[in-house]
């Protein structure tokens, strides 16, 4: 049977099914996230080595990712969304699995450069939303998208947390079932969003990651926005691989702490996303929503390089989750915006291997900051050096980002004569 033909006849692509897909994708990889350096801690015998092979660990998912982001985007364009979704559900529940099984750094290395090369469901399920709502809409849409990954990591991490704190190799097998019910709900239940007649030939040229990158820079009104998202991402990834080792460095925190304050994430970006964005969609453009929220990031993530308590991070969580919870749907529906239908999948994949390039540089960067500030005492406000050039990264994105926008308030009048 194909998985074309597991779904009913006549069931129409419609936002709920994707929106379970989903969550149940990110509560599997939330999961996982408060154990994974603990993990690579039972192969190291310093903190120093322990922010290195991490740095490693998550280096090989985002080469991987990198290279084959686009092509599983050009794919989608090709062959329709369910297929590909069905392969990175497939390649998650494996990698999940292995993982916890691994017995030897090279063994979890080696999966996540599995993983990374089999998995591009976000950018596929941004591609699936935008086949099925109208330009205008699109916003919205995406920050309800966002909001399943928020929701996915409100339950993710704080289980992960509870669940790794009797035993750092159970999460993995957890969100390993998880993906294989998503591989089934997937392959049963969810219908394919792209019609035959609006698919694109596959074209090998058009998928490697660098040719992608190129066409996604050529998009009407996206320009600077390109180097807004990689700031951006670099930054979002430079904190995802701090954020344990900074925490537990600095105020000691265990597995069960580092869930509680993703879960805090995770349920302030789905409130954010899901319920306030369409009310601040109804009043402001998505130019300025972000604005606000790329000026907002910079500050946050100042804010958590400075605290000096545990309970600041929750307190600059919610404030910073408030501010600027809004930027990324908003860029998001730009870019996607620019796209046409035959090219969304592609477009999606480029921005997800943009953003895994990101994911690729930032344990680069941030090992060798977290080694720099590993020595120094619990409390001292250089551990949060990572954080401090993350805000810098935002401030000069959100200074880019600005300053299209005006270029472009400047040139409409022009080009509507």
């Amino acid at each position: 049977m194909s998985p074309d033909a597991a779904v009913p006849a006549g069931r129409r692509a419609a936002m709920p099914f994707i929106l379970i897909a989903v969550l149940i994708d990110m509560v599997s990889i939330g999961l996982i996230v408060p154990v994974l350096p603990l993990i690579v801690g039972t192969f190291t015998a310093s903190p120093a080595e322990q922010a290195f092979w991490f740095g490693v660990v998550t280096f090989s998912f985002g080469l991987a990712n990198f290279l084959g982001s686009p092509v599983l985007g050009a794919l989608s364009d090709a062959r329709g969304r369910r297929p590909v979704l069905l392969l990175g559900f497939t390649g998650l529940a494996t990698s999940l699995i292995v993982t916890g099984l691994a017995t030897a750094l090279w063994m979890l290395i080696a999966v996540r450069l599995f993983s990374g090369a089999m998995q591009s469901n976000a950018a596929v399920a941004n591609a699936y939303v935008a086949d099925i709502t109208p330009p205008e809409q699109r916003a919205r849409r995406f920050g309800l998208l966002g909001a399943m990954f928020g929701l996915g990591f409100t339950l993710g991490p704080a289980v992960g947390g509870l669940l790794g704190a009797i035993d750092l190799h159970l999460p993995f097998f957890v969100a390993g079932g998880l993906a294989i019910l998503n591989g089934l709900y997937g392959f049963f239940v969810l219908p394919e969003s792209l019609p035959p007649p609006k698919r694109r030939a596959f074209e090998w040229k058009r998928a490697n990651p660098f040719s992608a990158l190129q066409g996604l820079s050529r998009l009407h009104g996206v320009g600077p926005l390109v180097a807004v998202i990689a700031l951006a991402a670099l930054s979002q990834f430079t904190l995802h691989t701090s954020w344990v080792l900074y925490t537990t460095f600095k105020f000691g925190w265990g597995p069960a702490q580092n869930g509680a304050s993703l879960f805090v994430v995770g349920l302030s970006s789905a409130f954010v996303q899901g319920v306030l964005l369409k009310h601040l969609l109804r009043r402001f453009t998505p130019q300025r929503i972000a604005a606000v929220g790329l000026v907002g990031s910079a500050l946050t993530y100042l804010g958590f390089g400075l605290a000096s308590e545990g309970w600041m991070m929750f307190v600059v969580i919610v404030a910073g989750t408030l501010v600027g919870g809004g930027a990324q749907a908003s860029i998001q529906s730009l870019v996607s915006n620019a796209a046409d239908a035959r090219t969304q999948g592609r477009t999606m994949g480029s921005v997800a291997s943009l953003q895994s390039l990101m994911a690729v540089i930032a344990p680069t960067i941030a090992a060798p900051l977290l080694s720099l500030v590993s020595h120094r005492p619990p409390g001292d406000p250089w551990i949060g050096l990572p954080f401090y050039f993350c805000a810098l990264l935002q401030a000069v994105g959100a200074t880019l980002a600005i300053t299209h926008f005006r270029r472009q308030r400047r040139l409409a009048p022009a080009l509507s004569v």
